[in-house]
């Protein structure tokens, strides 16, 4: 015990403890005395103690009304690397302070920071137009606006570079291009049908169709039948099995 009341007594004679942790028994009955024959006087520690872990609780308290005061002054800083950990520092509250004097100062700073109504203004507009029912919506349009933009600019960056195009050309020449394009490949399959079904006009093209039609199915049948009468698989194989049966 004297060993333990030696120890706390060196840290609280120490320059780095505070005043009022250590102060003189006047009592005698009070002393306690150290391995080293000298009195020491910490019997009101309890009671500092006591105080100080009332400090930590109310600690949390004052460091949950700053967050909230900072998602109303600042909701854009919502990250806080201390919130999973248990315990609050002083260093926590400094750094949720620290950011939002940072957004006072620069808003002082910056003469040209339109005026209360101005803003409201602007953002009901951008509620109307991108159909955002409440204020908490705002911010998470506003970063869906931010991607979908981000994406056509890349598309319309990529189509350019693809259709040859020059970087300012605005999006009705990419789609007046795109749409030739399409056409050019609409003709060219349109040509390649002609000239496969051996017609120039539709009206050949569907006559060829109805003879196939009506004699695409007999041949499959008689071709089927002779693949199980002379008992083979492939289609080469008939030609040298009925020349066998000659």
């Amino acid at each position: 015990v004297l060993k333990v009341l030696s120890h706390i007594d060196s840290i609280l004679r120490s320059p780095r403890a505070p005043p009022l942790i250590y102060r003189r028994s006047k009592g005698p009955v009070q002393n306690y005395i150290k391995e080293n024959g000298q009195e020491c006087g910490f019997e009101h520690l309890p009671l500092t103690v006591e105080m100080w872990a009332d400090q930590l609780m109310a600690l949390k308290d004052l460091h949950r009304s700053l967050r909230k005061l900072s998602l109303e002054l600042v909701p854009w800083h919502t990250a806080d690397p201390q919130d999973n950990r248990e315990s609050v520092r002083v260093e926590d509250l400094q750094f949720i302070v620290d950011a939002i004097l940072e957004e006072i100062e620069n808003k002082e700073k910056n003469s040209q920071t339109p005026p209360l109504p101005t803003l409201f203004a602007i953002v009901s507009h951008f509620q109307k137009l991108f159909d955002v029912n409440s204020l908490n919506g705002v911010y998470p349009r506003m970063n869906e606006v931010y991607t979908k933009l981000g994406e056509m600019t890349n598309a319309m960056r990529n189509l350019h570079e693809l259709l040859e195009l020059d970087s300012s050309a605005p999006p009705t020449v990419v789609v007046d291009t795109v749409g030739k394009l399409c056409d050019i490949i609409n003709e060219n399959v349109t040509e390649q049908v002609q000239q496969l079904l051996g017609t120039q006009d539709i009206h050949s093209i569907i006559d060829k169709l109805e003879e196939y039609e009506c004699f695409f199915p007999p041949f499959q049948a008689l071709i089927q039948d002779l693949l199980c009468l002379l008992e083979i698989r492939n289609l080469d194989d008939i030609l040298p099995t009925v020349r066998n049966l000659k």
